[in-house]
């Protein structure tokens, strides 16, 4: 059966109406599955496993199970960590890579798609905003009326500090590092750290990975460790007239 016109035009990031029934029953299974998840308890990584896809709507088979729980939970390793409680709009709008660490209380709207790249760590009550609304009230109508989204995507590689809320349209560059409390409203480059409300370029990242500092990555035994040796409190703090960068567009 195919989508609705409603929809489709969600996910295309047109204008829909969020409060029709099937809509709101797609809200309600996420809800449950998030409630399923949440509630687990002292389970094993295959069960969390299997509960977080439920949400997705991911149905890709689940491998067969290894002869003892320490093989079976090495099955799971490059599949995302992510601390309950989690909440979603729609979960099957959610697309994480290998090995993310998203920390407890996050929030995803997903009413368009939010990808997180791999590696990509995201600390607590980190929201991902991906719907909004009309400004002109006329339309926008309460729970009457239509909405729209815009996708986010969050590339591989990333640090997102706790508390950080991401608006509908952001990109965030390979990796790049949002400090603690930002609220990003415009997309960031590759490789570099942003911070503030709205939040505003602070450094460019040096390192080995990006291509266009003229060094040769090897892989992660090559890598040195950089970029924390600097408080993200100390980097927020510096003077905007002493950065060179250009503003995050």
């Amino acid at each position: 059966m195919g989508l609705s016109e409603n929809k489709q035009k969600m996910l295309r990031g047109e204008l829909y109406h969020a409060f029709v029934p099937e809509l709101v029953a797609d809200r309600a299974r996420c809800g449950q599955a998030c409630a399923r998840y949440n509630n687990a308890g002292d389970v094993s990584r295959r069960r969390l496993t299997e509960l977080f896809r439920d949400i997705l709507c991911d149905k890709s088979a689940l491998p067969s199970p290894a002869a003892n729980p320490e093989e079976d939970e090495k099955l799971f390793e490059d599949d995302p960590w992510v601390q309950s409680p989690v909440n979603m709009d729609y979960g099957y709008n959610v697309k994480l890579g290998k090995n993310v660490f998203i920390n407890f209380n996050a929030t995803f709207l997903d009413t368009c798609e939010i990808s997180v790249g791999s590696r990509t760590l995201c600390g607590p009550n980190v929201s991902f905003y991906s719907g909004t609304h009309p400004l002109d009230p006329i339309i926008r109508q309460g729970t009457k009326g239509p909405e729209l989204g815009k996708e986010i995507h969050v590339g591989e590689d990333c640090w997102i500090g706790g508390n950080v809320v991401i608006l509908p349209g952001v990109n965030i560059g390979r990796g790049s590092v949002v400090g603690a409390g930002s609220v990003v409203t415009k997309s960031v480059p590759d490789f570099t750290v942003v911070a503030g409300n709205p939040a505003r370029v602070i450094r460019k990242i040096e390192t080995a990975m990006d291509p266009a500092s003229g060094k040769v990555w090897n892989g992660w035994e090559e890598e040195a460790v950089g970029g924390a040796e600097v408080p993200m409190a100390e980097m927020s703090g510096r003077d905007e007239a002493t950065q060179t960068l250009p503003e995050a567009k």
